[in-house]
């Protein structure tokens, strides 16, 4: 191939951008629609469309667990709680059972009377 020819197929795919250069030395290839750099780079972006999508579904995702795991945290806190004071309202139950059962045995209207002998 001549170098003209080369230079009619590479325009067929490419533009070429003159930058501000007044010498004309620099140029860039800039790709046409509708040729394969230009879909590559269109598919290209759909993927990092596509990553975009996945990364921001991610950090949803971790950002609802952190969330979940604080719940836990908060629940399981409260669950302590409620056990401590579980046990302290059964100490209090068990103290103040004592002290009925002290003053009914004190007392001589609750003393207790034998059903047995009753029934015969």
């Amino acid at each position: 191939m001549d170098e003209t020819s080369k230079e009619e197929e590479e325009d067929s795919t490419f533009t070429t951008i003159s930058l501000a250069d007044e010498a004309g030395c620099s140029r860039i290839l800039c790709p046409r629609p509708g040729s394969l750099l230009s879909k590559m780079m269109n598919a290209d972006m759909d993927v990092d469309a596509e990553n975009q999508v996945e990364l921001e579904e991610k950090t949803r995702l971790i950002n609802q667990v952190l969330e979940l795991q604080h719940t836990l945290e908060d629940l399981s806190a409260r669950v302590d709680a409620v056990k401590e004071e579980n046990l302290k309202l059964k100490s209090e139950n068990q103290v103040l059972g004592q002290y009925i059962e002290n003053l009914m045995s004190a007392s001589s209207v609750f003393q207790t009377t034998d059903t047995k002998s009753k029934r015969k």
